[in-house]
């Protein structure tokens, strides 16, 4: 049996099975209680477990972080939340030289269960301050892992992964996916592949560090996380119905560790490569995937690898502004086009 969630819906219950299975996993974040986070994603966490495992902190990010790493050093699995990706940035040092190195540091004695739930991503009109797509910022750092699930299937399971998981988690949940509801006439992500919201009863967890073709191909590979994946598959739809060009579509799910083998596998069949995301082209996820083909199958290549990103700019609030910003599905198309026909 299957029900169908709400991407936020998907999260507040991982984290509520989660409290449930074990106690010593808690929430800790501004204004996560009795407000149940800026988002709602902790929705009703206070009334199920109380104060003590539902914490409202300072807004004080770095106080957040430098807080879940010392619980965890007392056998705690912390789940803090920072309101917003774009608000991160104080807890840098608390994540890079403090979380991702104790393992190292201590010669594999301790370990750092937590896991920093953030909001990110545009498409909300939230701004320069509210819209940032900062997960590349993490890549660089050995011990932690980083994840963007795109569906409600895959962050439900993969944040049931994480706090499970002994290493410390970034976890980036995309706002605009947060509400696409999955029924009625409000669908939008979700039109004519419902299924990813479906929601299996009874405890399940997803594979950190593992991707998935979402949809095969033989002419193009795109590769896609979080938003864009959506945007990918409704490029690989118009270049099937139009152009009758095969796309196939992979959606990361997890950036650190990422899935090499089967970026690789998917270009060495279709010998072209298109990598999107909306954040920064320069030095973004992109770069490392495209580098990665170019030394693993640069023979099975016959067209160069194209990336489609964010612009090299601050977020724009304009809403023009910010579709133009964005990836659309139109330039993924034309992109496709190009490698296949040049």
């Amino acid at each position: 049996m299957t029900k169908r969630l709400t991407y936020v819906d998907a999260i507040i219950e991982a984290q509520a099975e989660e409290m449930r299975r074990d106690p010593n996993v808690f929430v800790m974040g501004q204004d996560i209680g009795i407000y149940g986070g800026v988002f709602k994603a902790t929705a009703g966490l206070k009334d199920e477990f109380g104060f003590w495992r539902c914490l409202d902190t300072p807004i004080a990010e770095e106080l957040i972080i430098g807080a879940a790493v010392g619980a965890s050093l007392v056998g705690m699995r912390p789940i803090a939340e920072i309101q917003f990706g774009d608000f991160i940035a104080p807890c840098h040092d608390q994540l890079t030289n403090q979380a991702a190195k104790l393992y190292f540091r201590s010669g594999g004695t301790w370990a750092c269960p937590i896991v920093v739930r953030v909001p990110y991503g545009g498409g909300v009109g939230g701004g320069v301050y509210h819209s940032q797509s900062n997960e590349a910022w993490y890549l660089h750092v050995p011990g932690l892992k980083v994840v963007c699930p795109a569906t409600p299937y895959d962050a439900k399971g993969l944040l049931k992964a994480a706090v499970r998981d002994n290493n410390p988690v970034i976890f980036f949940e995309h706002k605009r996916l947060y509400r696409e509801k999955v029924e009625g006439k409000a669908v939008r992500m979700f039109r004519d592949r419902e299924h990813m919201a479906d929601i299996p009863d009874g405890d399940y967890t997803v594979e950190i560090g593992k991707a998935s073709v979402v949809q095969e191909g033989t002419d193009v590979t795109i590769v896609a996380y979080g938003l864009m994946l959506f945007r990918a598959l409704d490029a690989a739809r118009d270049l099937q119905r139009e152009s009758d060009i095969s796309a196939e579509v992979i959606d990361l799910k997890t950036l650190l560790p990422l899935d090499r083998d089967t970026i690789i596998n998917s270009v060495k069949k279709t010998g072209r490569l298109i990598v999107v995301h909306e954040a920064p082209l320069t030095g973004g996820v992109g770069a490392e995937i495209v580098s990665t083909v170019t030394e693993a199958a640069f023979d099975y290549l016959d067209a160069r690898p194209v990336r489609i990103c964010g612009e090299d700019t601050p977020f724009p609030f304009h809403p023009k502004m910010e579709a133009d910003y964005l990836p659309q599905t139109t330039e993924m198309v034309e992109a496709a086009i190009d490698l296949v026909r040049s």
